[in-house]
């Protein structure tokens, strides 16, 4: 099915995200985390869509994913996806497999396969989890997957996250707010000139809303 057919993500993974969402994301984040978010009229809520952000918290893709008001596809080691009953709970909350020593290339190749089901596309720019949630060294998978489907990026910054578990396995309650910026549309070509650009254009844009605080 083209990305022109699908436009929302399948039924049983939208209420499942809904039922997981409304139970336990939202209610932990707005109480628990005193969570604000900012601007999530801004979230695109149908269509192949490609989220990048900050990443400094194991609790960032279920956090994201509450804030844009609809299901993110995130990267999961493909471990988890041999564990029977799990690896289809993941799979249809949206979770795809990245094999060890293969990243870049199983990991674009699945968030195309995301894209045509229509689902958001979750991508950290810095590929692994910083200690103050600030983007200084970007890598440029979003831009070229972006390119690649010619889908629209949407950076959002998550503030605060790196506190939550900043004192051992118990998470803090401690403050939390959600800002999603505006949509950079995709690179015109893989040209890795462009591709450096909008990366930067992403990266300043989710550092400025961070920039903000609370």
């Amino acid at each position: 099915m083209s990305l022109a057919q699908r436009q929302r993500e399948p039924k049983l993974s939208l209420a499942l995200y809904h039922l997981f969402k409304w139970s336990v994301v939202a209610p932990l984040f707005h109480t628990y985390l005193h969570g604000r978010i900012i601007d999530a009229q801004t979230v695109p809520q149908r269509g192949p869509l490609i989220i990048v952000s900050n990443h400094a918290s194991y609790f960032d893709p279920p956090l994201l994913s509450n804030a844009v008001c609809r299901p993110v596809a995130f990267m999961a080691k493909a471990e988890l996806f041999k564990i029977p009953i799990l690896k289809t709970l993941i799979r249809l909350y949206g979770a795809y497999p990245v094999q060890r020593g293969a990243r870049d290339r199983s990991a674009i190749r699945a968030a195309h396969q995301a894209l045509n089901q229509g689902w958001s596309v979750g991508i950290f720019l810095t590929g692994t989890r910083t200690p103050n949630g600030r983007i200084d060294d970007p890598k440029l998978g979003a831009a070229l997957i972006a390119a690649q489907a010619q889908v629209p990026l949407l950076p959002v910054c998550l503030w605060g996250t790196e506190k939550i578990l900043s004192r051992g396995p118990i998470p803090r309650s401690v403050p939390v707010t959600v800002r999603i910026g505006q949509l950079i549309p995709p690179p015109a070509s893989s040209d890795r000139h462009e591709l450096e650009a909008i990366t930067q254009a992403c990266a300043s844009q989710i550092n400025a809303l961070h920039n903000l605080g609370r």
